[in-house]
């Protein structure tokens, strides 16, 4: 009998622990009441940013809200590069975010980021000096790449690389600071660039205002296209495209 009344006492105990613990975990799980963003930010603002947030907390509550999946959405925020977040005693959510690093403008509607990673910038206006790159999908890493070899050959000549684009067929082709279009093509791109650079302190960077593009895909030497001129003039067709 005694052995009965004690489990009967264990069992109480069990649902008023329980009762008591569902209106413990009630009163803490209050609506959210407040978000605060924490970062360096040079492109968005703060302010723009919880704008962009609060949509995602909407419906949720302080102890139930799901911290993974909310860090999931807000990385879909086209300036963010990494989220954290925290719960803060009593009602508040803590948002710890990093900004992206624009290097590049990316097929006229995207920024790439120093990992060659596409993000949207809208609405936010990208800054006015970075270069313009443009390729297949999954090749913005080699794009930038290549840019930032091509920026640091051509920077000895004082010369810009204000335009990279590589086409679906593996040709490549640039602009530089002048407007002259530079046709480099798929193969002995080393090669070519030494022509290039050879043949622009000879006799082209003083031209390079009357020049409309520049065809290294040739065995020997370069075809230059004039201003006012339809096509280079050259005995051979190029070895590429």
């Amino acid at each position: 009998m005694a052995a009965r009344g004690s489990f009967v006492g264990v069992l109480l105990l069990v649902l008023v622990l329980g009762a008591g613990g569902r209106a413990l975990w009630v009163w803490l799980d209050r609506p959210i009441e407040r978000v605060s963003v924490g970062g360096e930010f040079h492109h968005v603002s703060a302010d723009y940013l919880r704008s962009e947030l609060a949509p995602l907390i909407q419906g949720h509550t302080w102890l139930s809200v799901d911290l993974s999946m909310l860090r999931r959405k807000a990385r879909e925020i086209g300036w963010l590069a990494e989220v954290r977040i925290s719960r803060e005693w009593p009602d508040a959510l803590k948002f710890d975010l990093v900004e992206q690093v624009p290097l590049a403008r990316w097929n006229d509607d995207r920024l790439l980021n120093p990992e060659g990673e596409p993000f949207a910038f809208d609405p936010m206006s990208p800054p006015a000096d970075l270069p313009d790159l443009a390729g297949p999908l999954g090749s913005g890493a080699e794009v930038l790449g290549y840019h930032a070899r091509l920026a640091a050959q051509f920077a000895t000549q004082g010369i810009e690389v204000r335009q990279l684009r590589l086409e679906p067929r593996g040709a490549w082709r640039f602009q530089l600071d002048s407007g002259v279009w530079v046709m480099l093509g798929r193969n002995d791109r080393p090669a070519r660039l030494g022509r290039l650079v050879a043949a622009w302190q000879r006799e082209l960077g003083p031209l390079a205002s009357h020049i409309r593009y520049i065809d290294l895909r040739y065995p020997n030497g370069v075809a230059v296209a004039w201003h006012g001129q339809t096509e280079p003039v050259v005995n051979e067709p190029p070895l590429d495209t």
